[in-house]
C-alpha cells in the first residue's frame, strides 16, 4: 500500500515531530469520520494530513451558499456538489495512498451497525442531526470501538470556552444534555471523549426552519469555531493513536 504519494517527502515534518514508530500507527490505523460539514471536514482534513493509511467518511447533503463561510468543502464553484464526493477528491489530493471509502448518503440507523463492521481504530462523530447521532453513538460504544464526539459548535464565538471532556462530564451545552437524555435510555452515559464550548447560545441566532428534512432550526456560526472543534477532535484520535 503506497501511503507516502508521489512526494514521500510532504510527511517529513509529521516524522521529526512523533518519530517513525509513532507515524508508522497513524499509517496502519484506519478512521472513519461521519459528517463533511464545518466540524467534519476540518477533522477529516486533519487526520488525513496526518498520515492516517485508511479513511471512510460519511455525508449526504450538498454545497449550499450558506455552508461557505465555514465548510471546507464550500466553495462557488462546488455548489449544489455532494460535500463527500468533493471531500474525497481533496483527501485523496492531499494523499494519492489514502484507503479511502466514500458514503455519499445520509446514514439511517438501520445502516449503522453494517458500516461499524468495519473494524475502525477510531471513529469521529460531527454529525448535527439528533437522531443518527444518537445511534451512531450507541452502536460505536456498543462495539468497544474509540469515539470522540463534536457537541454543538453553532451560535458561539469564543473559543477560549472550547474544551475536551468524557461525555458524561458536560455542561451548559445544549446538544450534550439532549443526547444525554436520549443515551440515558440505551443505558449509554459516557467513556467517550467529546469536543464542546461553555458558551450559552443566545436565542436571536436560532431561526425556525420549514421543508428541511433533517433540521427544524438553523444557528448563525462563523468561519473558525466549528474548524477549532474539527481540529480539536483530530488532536484526540490522532494522540491517542500515536500513543501519546
Amino acid at each position: 500500500m503506497n501511503l507516502t504519494g508521489p512526494h514521500p517527502g510532504w510527511q517529513e515534518r509529521t516524522i521529526q515531530l512523533l518519530g517513525e514508530e509513532k507515524f508508522t500507527r497513524l499509517q496502519k490505523a484506519n478512521v472513519l469520520v461521519a459528517g463533511m460539514g464545518g466540524v467534519g471536514s476540518v477533522a477529516a482534513e486533519m487526520i488525513c494530513r496526518s498520515g492516517v493509511g485508511k479513511m471512510t467518511i460519511i455525508d449526504g447533503d450538498t454545497v449550499q451558499p450558506g455552508n461557505i463561510n465555514r465548510q471546507l468543502p464550500a466553495t462557488h464553484s462546488t455548489l449544489n456538489r455532494e460535500k463527500a464526493v468533493v471531500m474525497g477528491e481533496r483527501l485523496r489530493d492531499i494523499n494519492p495512498g489514502l484507503e479511502l471509502t466514500v458514503i455519499n448518503q445520509f446514514i439511517r440507523e438501520e445502516q449503522i451497525p453494517e458500516i461499524l463492521k468495519t473494524p475502525f481504530d477510531y471513529v469521529v462523530d460531527a454529525i448535527d442531526t439528533l437522531s443518527p447521532k444518537i445511534y451512531l453513538i450507541y452502536h460505536t460504544v456498543q462495539r468497544g470501538l474509540k469515539l470522540a464526539s463534536s457537541m454543538g459548535s453553532g451560535g458561539k464565538l469564543d473559543p477560549s470556552q472550547i474544551g475536551v471532556a468524557d461525555f458524561g462530564d458536560t455542561y451548559n451545552c445544549k446538544l450534550a444534555y439532549l443526547l444525554r437524555k436520549k443515551l440515558r435510555k440505551l443505558d449509554v452515559h459516557g467513556g467517550f471523549k467529546v469536543v464542546f464550548s461553555t458558551e450559552q447560545v443566545l436565542k436571536e441566532m436560532i431561526i425556525p426552519v420549514e421543508g428541511e428534512p433533517n433540521k427544524k432550526s438553523t444557528v448563525g456560526t462563523n468561519s473558525y469555531i466549528p474548524a477549532i472543534f474539527g481540529c480539536t477532535l483530530a488532536s484526540i484520535v490522532i494522540r491517542d493513536l500515536a500513543g501519546e
